[in-house]
């Protein structure tokens, strides 16, 4: 049954024309004036973003904030009178973890507090520790032996890579007219580099062994902790996980990441010979009871007898990193997707398709919640082998690169969708939204859809301060969001959800991708 339905995807996929897609789309004027009058004069979603970010508070992968989020968001979209408004399980994902206490500050040779967080997955300090640093310097294997003897209960720092510097341009900024232009045409090739991509990703793996050789070395030797950065600037440092969230993980050293001027500074001290001690304490806590990951979503019905069993589906990442509240990275784009949803429904559309807004779980960690969401629903990348819902999907549309409005789609590649999108971005010049680019971006949910063949897409927006100050930093919180851009974007999600919902036919498609495995 499965082969069958795989060839005859498989055929039907491909006899899309590009004719069919230069067909003049049909755009309702009128509720797009509905939608722009309730997104921009009644908007909620400054609203849904302070309940994700202040109230939900930090969302870490199976985490209790996370789940905290996934309660409220499936009540409120019921509330609004959304349909089959659920939490949805993707499948295993591992432990949950959440931090009870932290601090860190330099007792001498004076006292600092210092800014800093634990890394995701590491275990609590042995109550409060109040220890002599080491600085553990490193460039290769042999560099660690003569380190042994000398880390018993001390706290190990670690070098910095790259050390902040004075900036003369702003943290934020939005695209230009030229660089949206730029966009529209093809991509222009990368110039070759010697040794090319391969040398890159040996020099990573290398580092990668050495830094675990590293970590395996700190726990032999007896350390008590350990203080490391990503980088960062200004009193941003950038968070990540410090083990494995898997339930049979290897145990690990508390290890705190720190702003890199504060860290900077203990490296100076420790050179010029100045003895320096620390004092920090963490409680962390990890949840093993339920392993599970988990969606959150809702749905308008279809309307139409022929077309209601056919989806378009919008989403957004709700899990985040927990040095902050997530904002930009991704409530944001959860709150938009969930404003969208309540202007279609407060508007009284009444859509031929099923409208489907999912709120993926445990994206930070690899895309698993929308990954595994395509999976079950629509098949795998690894065989291509389709189940009967990848025919009835209608299209895909994501938001997951900060609070900067929409300045117009990326098209996957896609030729047939590309006028199509045109047309639907003319009532929207005026909000700045005019850019269709054939290119596409990397890292966001849409990858999960395409990697089956799905019309999935990730909207253009301006970058403003999300690769220089908010993505995946401590300074990832409400008041970065832009009020404004967020409706912006609300208004334009909502219409282009609209408009797939309304359409004859589904957004046109690529050929199949041959299976991954």
């Amino acid at each position: 049954m499965q082969k069958l339905l795989y060839l005859a995807a498989a055929c039907g996929l491909a006899v899309t024309t590009p004719a069919a897609a230069q067909q003049a789309e049909k755009v309702d004027q009128a509720m797009i004036a509905k939608i722009k009058d309730e997104g921009l004069n009644r908007s909620q979603v400054m609203k849904t973003a302070f309940y994700l970010t202040d109230v939900c508070g930090p969302r870490l992968a199976n985490s209790e904030g996370l789940k905290r989020a996934n309660e409220w968001t499936q009540k409120q979209m019921a509330l609004w009178g959304l349909s089959n408004s659920k939490i949805e399980p993707w499948g295993d994902f591992g432990r949950g973890w959440d931090i009870e206490k932290s601090y860190v500050a330099m007792t001498a040779p004076y006292y600092h507090a210092m800014i800093g967080a634990p890394k995701a997955w590491t275990p609590s300090t042995n109550g409060v520790l109040k220890k002599q640093v080491v600085l553990v310097k490193a460039a290769t294997e042999a560099d660690l032996d003569k380190y042994k003897g000398q880390l018993r209960d001390k706290i190990a720092l670690m070098e910095v890579a790259q050390e902040p510097k004075t900036t003369f341009t702003a943290d934020a900024k939005r695209y230009t007219d030229e660089e949206l232009q730029k966009m529209a045409g093809p991509a222009e090739p990368r110039p070759a580099r010697e040794g090319g991509d391969e040398a890159a990703r040996s020099a990573m793996r290398a580092r990668i062994a050495l830094r675990t050789k590293m970590v395996d070395m700190l726990q032999q030797e007896g350390a008590a902790a350990v203080l490391s950065t990503r980088g960062g600037s200004h009193g941003t440092f950038f968070t990540s996980n410090g083990a494995p969230y898997a339930a049979d993980a290897k145990p690990v050293l508390p290890e705190i990441e720190m702003s890199p001027e504060d860290q900077l500074r203990l490296i100076r001290l420790v050179e010029a010979g100045i003895p320096v001690e620390l004092e920090m304490e963490t409680r962390t806590r990890f949840q093993s009871q339920d392993l599970k990951g988990y969606n959150v979503v809702a749905e308008i019905p279809g309307t139409d007898k022929k077309l209601k069993s056919e989806v378009v589906m919008l989403g957004a990442h709700i899990d985040s990193w927990h040095a902050a509240t997530g904002a930009t990275d991704n409530a944001a784009g959860c709150a938009v997707m969930m404003e969208a949803m309540r202007i279609l429904k407060t508007v009284g559309v009444k859509p031929r398709r099923t409208i489907r807004v999912a709120l993926w779980g445990e994206e930070e960690q690899g895309l698993f919640g929308s990954r595994n969401y395509v999976k079950n629903h629509f098949g795998d990348p690894a065989t291509m082998k389709l189940l009967p819902e990848h025919e009835k999907l209608a299209g895909y549309f994501n938001l997951d690169n900060g609070s900067g409005k929409i300045r117009g789609i990326y098209a996957q590649g896609n030729e047939q969708v590309q006028p199509i999108f045109t047309e639907w971005l003319k009532p929207f010049a005026d909000m700045g939204a005019t850019t269709v680019t054939p290119r596409n971006t990397g890292g966001t949910d849409h990858l999960s859809f395409d990697a089956v063949g799905l019309p999935g897409f990730q909207f253009i927006q301006d970058g403003l301060d999300y690769n220089t100050r908010t993505h995946h930093t401590n300074m990832d919180t409400y008041e970065r969001l832009q009020a404004d851009d967020l409706k912006q974007a609300s208004i334009i999600v909502a219409t282009f959800v609209y408009n797939t919902a309304m359409r004859d036919q589904k957004l046109p498609r690529k050929p199949l991708p041959q299976p991954k495995s």
